[in-house]
């Protein structure tokens, strides 16, 4: 059973040793995993990460090998969709309407769409199939999912209609990949038009210059001159929206991300998902118990930090401007008023978008996000990059 773990770590890309590997059967043989209650899985998860990973660098993908192999990677479940039994959600039919049948059904307001959601959770009792009022499935009601209303709740399975204004379910994101071997160093030269280098630390780099001259001073004997490498002295925070509507945009976005870790020395990045709420979060896979509050977000960087978002502001408007608009959990200020904060925290911000700009104004979603970042939005194209970081320069 360990020597197959042992292989699926190799496969994930983790440098571990046969020396390492026999380290942790030696310990298995000691009995390290035999005191307080015996041994458990949440023991050999502690054991084996300490004796086969060196660097804490490695650890998330140890975490996630380790995952994989032993009873898959499981996320907490949101609270409403634990509330609501799977199969009241099974589809079974599918409902094809006429265009006068649309017509007829009327879009409820938010208040009044949430208060009934509310009202049938307390009241439904069993699975519902092609109604008209309570949740299920294949219906024109506004709770659900696979049926049609022209401003609903989506809860659960894939979306249809694209009319839904919130969708209540969980979501698994993958973080970005900041190692991908760019196939183009256009990015690289775009993001180089936003530098101001300085040299900083110990003397490290041949000041060749001061070498040559200081040699010929010295009647030819060679006389070695160093000064500090040159860095990047630029800040900047990096925004990254993750799942859903992203995941076309994957290898761009990894391929932009990869640039940005190789030209800015001073950078800090976070994930987020469609908009910026009260909190946002490194790693993807422990987003539930790892976040970084946005309070503390803006207080701790500077005002000399740039600030770059990189998503495609594609949502329902409510996911900006309404409290609780949030597709995994209940925000209690809207989005808008955290990215209003954010870029009065930042002044020098910009809105990176992988979507096509012809796209654009037919997103209502996307003319909000421009009015919030102050038309502070370019295409993620070499022209756009260009645009942005002249933005970001001034």
């Amino acid at each position: 059973m360990l020597t197959s773990f042992f292989y699926t770590l190799r496969a994930a890309r983790l440098p571990v040793s046969i020396r390492e590997y026999l380290t942790l059967l030696e310990a298995l043989k000691a009995g390290v995993l035999d005191d307080d209650g015996g041994p458990t899985l949440d023991k050999f998860f502690v054991l084996a990460r300490s004796c086969l990973v060196k660097d804490e660098a490695l650890f998330d993908k140890f975490e996630q090998a380790f995952a994989s192999y032993f009873r898959g990677a499981q996320l907490q479940h949101e609270a409403l969709i634990k509330s609501l039994p799977q199969d009241w959600l099974r589809q079974q039919m599918e409902r094809e309407l006429t265009p006068e049948q649309k017509a007829q059904l009327q879009a409820l307001g938010w208040d009044e769409l949430m208060e009934q959601l509310r009202q049938r959770l307390a009241e439904q009792q069993e699975r519902h199939e092609g109604g008209s009022r309570w949740i299920g499935t294949g219906g024109t009601s506004p709770f659900g999912h696979g049926g049609y209303n022209p401003a609903g709740v989506r809860i659960g399975g894939p979306g249809r209609q694209n009319s839904a204004v919130k969708v209540w379910e969980q979501r698994h994101y993958r973080d970005y990949a900041d190692d991908v071997v760019l196939n183009t160093r256009q990015i690289k030269v775009a993001l180089r038009r936003l530098r101001r280098f300085a040299r900083e630390g110990s003397e490290l780099e041949l000041d060749l210059d001061h070498t040559i001259q200081a040699t010929a001073s010295n009647a030819g004997l060679l006389d070695l001159k160093l000064r500090p490498e040159r860095h990047n002295k630029v800040k900047l925070i990096l925004l990254m929206d993750v799942g859903g509507t992203m995941d076309p945009h994957v290898q761009r976005i990894q391929e932009l991300f990869s640039a940005v870790r190789s030209e800015f020395k001073h950078l800090e990045f976070f994930y987020f998902h469609n908009c910026v709420y009260d909190h946002v979060w490194k790693n993807n896979q422990r987003r539930q118990r790892e976040r970084t509050s946005t309070w503390d977000l803006i207080h701790t960087y500077n005002r000399d930090y740039r600030l770059i978002f990189v998503g495609d502001a594609t949502m329902s408007p409510y996911e900006i401007l309404q409290p609780g608009g949030s597709v995994e959990y209940h925000n209690e200020e809207a989005g808008a008023q955290w990215l209003q904060r954010l870029t009065q925290a930042f002044p020098r911000h910009v809105w990176i978008n992988p979507e096509p700009s012809g796209l654009w104004q037919y997103r209502q979603s996307i003319a909000l996000m421009q009015q919030l970042m102050h038309q502070h939005m370019y295409p993620l194209t070499l022209q756009g990059l260009e645009q942005a970081m002249r933005q970001l320069s001034k």
